[in-house]
This record gives structure tokens, C-alpha cells and sequence, in this order.
């Protein structure tokens, strides 16, 4: 049994099956009579205090604001592994994924507008689309076999960790309420405080990470979502010096991160974040103008922008297609960017968490439909691209 799952867990596509299984857990507990139990789960407060200082809440924000934050954490040390030393260190590299992303954010995010402009709560929501789940898109793209050119999957990781980024910055500057001065300021010299560690050659994590535990703590109080603090933290990390044993403090972190965040923290997130009571009503209400506004985002406006924006710089003469790659293959990534899910789920937490309760729900089932119609249509065209690459290589 334990070599079975040893090879389940090395296996590209196992967190997106592992997603799937806790978004289908989640479905099933909100649609049935466990349904009671899944929201008492959610809703059990937990209490952190130290004197007379303490944190308190349910289940549900401690997930979303604590266990992401570690998610946030591994895409920051992703992020600025691939700008320093990765595929994304030069401007070459940079240009074709970085104007994808682009695309792939304007053009769902004007989709959604278009449907909601005239709802002041239903348009809080307008990021929503805007996301890529990278996890799930590759998982995808990993179905399809050996045949998939590996410059199509540089290109789509690229593409989703930019995406990733502009999300990154969204959140900062649009879901942000209610700023504490005197908060703010101490996360501040918390982050000070990191760059200092840099700069003096700490390789050791410790220090890092018990200054950063305050810094998000202080980031929770302030008004900023607290996942942001994931982020500052992985930008100190010193990801060229090496510590006592050889290895970069970064690409340690990252390592150590990665099977904790993809089989353990994205799993309880989705289970804690998908389960949508399905009826009638909430089936034909999917045709509202704010879920439908995110299910056209996620299909069609993520292709469509993707791809476009794709087109238009390669045929400027500023890239170039990847390696071994055709535009067939470029259009079913493009349509694999429309698998929104945990970023998508994520944001519309922080778009609908005080108000819209009702956008809430609408929204999740909207993330659900879009992103489910982008991996399977992605997966089909992807499929048929790569059946016979010369015959359909670019010229």
C-alpha cells in the first residue's frame, strides 16, 4: 500500500485529483444531510491568545487567512526563483508568458464588468476570473502524456505563476479594508527587520520564519489580508546563498513546502471553500448575471485573451512560439487557463466575505461550472494538438 501511494504522490497529475476529490467531498456534504455538520465544521471558533492579545476565528477564516498564507508563501518562493535564476530571468523568457497573463486577466475581468457594471456588491467580484489555478492546469496538461512538448508546459507554468502575481497585486490593491495605522507600521518593521536578515548572510530559516509569523499576525490585524505576508516573507528568503549544508535557504523552504501545500493545505481549502448546495434555483441562478459573468470569464474570456494577446506579440516580432510548439497547442493552454478554481475561490472569498453573502455561493458554482468546461474542452483540443505535431506546426 505505501508504494502505491508513494507513486500516486509523485505523479504530476495527483493534486489535481486530489482537488477534484476534495471539491466532490465538499459537494456532497453541503447536498445532503451532512450538510448541517459541514457548516458546524466550518463555523467551530478557534482562539489563539497570548495575555491579552488574542486571534479569534472560525474554522472556515482560519483556513483562508492561516493555511494560505503557506500557499502564498510557496508562490512568492516560486515567483522569485524563476525571476532571479529561472525561466523568467531574462526578457526573452519573460516577454510571450508575461503579455499571456496579461490577456488572460483584462479580458475575463471587462467580461464580468460588461455583465455586472450596474450591481455596486456583484462587482467586488470582478477579479474572480481573472485567476489560473496551477495546480489543476498542469494536472491536466500532465493527462495528456509524454507527448505534450516540454517547452508548452514551461510556457503554461510561466504563464500561471505571472498570473499568480497579477492576482498577488489585485488582492493588495482592491480587497484591502479598514487599514490600522499602528498595524501596517509593525509589519513593516517586521519586513525591515527580514531584509536586514538578508542582507547580513542569516541562511539559517528559524529567524526568518519566527519573524514572519509576526509580521503575518500584524498583517491580519491591519486590514491587509494576511496572505500577503506569505509573499513579503518568501521575497527575503536568500535564494543564492547557501546555509551550513550546502543548500539554498530558498529552494530548501520550497521543497519542504510543496507536499505540504499541494496534498494537504489545497485539499482542506477546497473542501472547505466548494461545497455549494445545488437545487433548481441555484442551478437556474447560475444565469444571473454574476455567476454567468464568471463562468464566461473563466471560458471564454481566459482563451480568448490568452490567445489573442499571444498572437498579437508573436506576430509583432516581440516572441515567438516555443520550442516545438503550434498554435493549436497554444490555443488548448490558453483554454486550460480558464481553470480558475482555488485563486478564483479565493478571491471571491475576499470580494463577497462581508457582503453579498448570496454572490458568494452564486460565484462558487459559477468557479465550479467554468473551470470544469476549461479542463475538459482544454484537454479534448490539447489532446487532438498534440496527435500530430509537423502536420500542424506553425510555419
Amino acid at each position: 500500500m505505501l508504494p502505491a501511494i508513494q507513486r500516486f504522490l509523485h505523479k504530476d497529475t495527483s493534486v489535481g485529483i486530489l482537488l477534484i476529490g476534495a471539491a466532490a467531498l465538499a459537494m456532497l456534504a453541503a447536498n445532503t444531510p451532512l450538510n448541517k455538520l459541514y457548516d458546524m465544521l466550518l463555523s467551530v471558533p478557534i482562539t489563539v491568545a497570548v495575555g491579552s492579545f488574542d486571534i479569534s476565528k472560525p474554522m472556515l477564516l482560519w483556513i483562508n487567512d492561516g493555511l494560505m498564507a503557506l500557499f502564498f508563501l510557496l508562490i512568492g518562493l516560486e515567483v522569485k526563483r524563476e525571476f532571479i535564476s529561472g525561466e523568467l530571468s531574462t526578457p526573452s523568457q519573460v516577454v510571450l508568458p508575461a503579455v499571456a497573463a496579461v490577456g488572460g486577466m483584462v479580458v475575463p475581468a471587462l467580461l464580468y464588468i460588461a455583465l455586472n457594471y450596474d450591481n455596486p456588491v456583484a462587482i467586488k467580484g470582478w477579479a474572480i476570473p481573472s485567476a489560473t489555478d496551477i495546480a489543476f492546469s498542469l494536472g491536466v496538461l500532465a493527462l495528456i502524456g509524454s507527448r505534450v512538448p516540454p517547452a508548452l508546459k514551461i510556457f503554461l507554468m510561466a504563464l500561471a505563476i505571472i498570473d499568480d502575481l497579477g492576482a498577488i497585486i489585485i488582492i493588495a490593491l482592491f480587497y484591502t479594508v479598514d487599514l490600522s495605522t499602528l498595524s501596517i507600521v509593525l509589519a513593516s518593521m517586521c519586513l525591515v527587520v527580514l531584509f536586514l536578515f538578508n542582507r547580513a548572510g542569516i541562511t539559517r530559516l528559524g529567524p526568518y520564519m519566527f519573524v514572519g509569523v509576526i509580521m503575518w499576525t500584524c498583517v491580519l490585524k491591519s486590514g491587509v489580508h494576511a496572505t500577503l505576508a506569505g509573499v513579503a516573507l518568501a521575497f527575503t528568503i536568500p535564494l543564492r546563498a547557501l546555509n551550513e549544508d550546502g543548500r539554498s535557504p530558498l529552494v530548501e523552504l520550497e521543497h519542504k513546502l510543496h507536499s505540504w501545500v499541494n496534498f494537504f493545505i489545497l485539499p482542506i481549502f477546497a473542501f472547505a471553500n466548494a461545497g455549494v448546495a445545488l437545487n433548481w434555483t441555484q442551478i437556474q441562478g447560475l444565469l444571473e448575471p454574476s455567476p454567468l459573468g464568471v463562468i464566461s470569464g473563466l471560458f471564454i474570456g481566459k482563451q480568448v485573451g490568452v490567445f489573442l494577446f499571444s498572437a498579437v506579440v508573436i506576430k509583432l516580432g516581440y516572441a515567438r512560439l516555443p520550442t516545438g510548439t503550434n498554435w493549436l497547442q497554444i490555443y488548448g493552454v490558453s483554454i486550460l487557463c480558464g481553470i480558475g478554481f482555488t485563486m478564483s475561490l479565493f478571491i471571491g472569498s475576499l470580494a463577497f466575505e462581508t457582503t453579498g453573502a448570496e454572490y458568494l455561493i452564486a460565484d462558487r458554482a459559477g468557479i465550479l461550472v467554468g473551470s470544469f468546461m476549461s479542463a475538459v474542452f482544454g484537454y479534448f483540443v490539447l489532446k487532438y494538438a498534440v496527435r500530430d505535431t509537423k502536420q500542424l506546426s506553425a510555419t
